[in-house]
């Protein structure tokens, strides 16, 4: 039925309905995540408080495909996870209700975390990026939960822009990071 015909208690049970069939799809890729396996590289992105629906499935596919160990995801909701193609079955996530959570699980396994900001002084493709890199990727519209400069082991780094434009998508700054960490590390 064309939603102009349908009644506004229609248009309601149909929205429910197709949230309801995204839980699902969610709830079942998440058990299947279980058993993912890490990539051949050694970088790992955490998103910080990403709008669950927006570029969560489209970065967990690009992760996939450079090859990356793990997602960590910080207070980030149900998503629906049929826009990542499969990736999120396939790479590991691990699920944390703060960011310390997340930067103290990394740090201990010796990760250097890099906090994606726009204009930072360091930028993408002049720096060396560590063997073990963590890419932090804030909210869309509101940038990092936290303030980098309160983390002394975080490093700043940006992706230098030439056009008019403040920043980027969060999932096209998320791609542009993981493309350089292969660039640098190779296969």
């Amino acid at each position: 039925m064309p939603e102009h015909s349908m009644t506004r208690s229609q248009r309601k049970a149909e929205k429910l309905e197709r949230q309801r069939q995204v839980e699902q799809r969610y709830h079942k890729a998440r058990q299947r995540n279980v058993m993912a396996q890490p990539g051949p590289h050694r970088f790992a992105v955490v998103l910080d408080n990403l709008k669950a629906g927006f570029n969560v499935p489209k970065i967990f596919r690009s992760v996939q495909a450079f090859g990356g160990a793990e997602v960590h995801l910080v207070n980030i909701g149900v998503f629906d996870p049929a826009p990542a193609k499969g990736a999120f079955r396939k790479v590991p996530a691990r699920f944390h209700d703060s960011v310390e959570q997340a930067f103290d699980e990394l740090q201990e396994r010796g990760y250097q975390l890099y906090a994606m900001t726009s204009g930072s002084s360091d930028v993408l493709g002049e720096v060396p990026l560590a063997e073990k890199s963590a890419f932090v990727i804030g909210h869309e519209e509101t940038g990092l939960s936290f303030d980098p400069k309160a983390y002394p082991g975080i490093k700043r780094i940006g992706v230098r822009l030439y056009g008019q434009m403040e920043s980027l998508n969060a999932s096209v700054a998320a791609s542009v990071a993981m493309y350089e960490y292969v660039r640098q590390h190779g296969s």
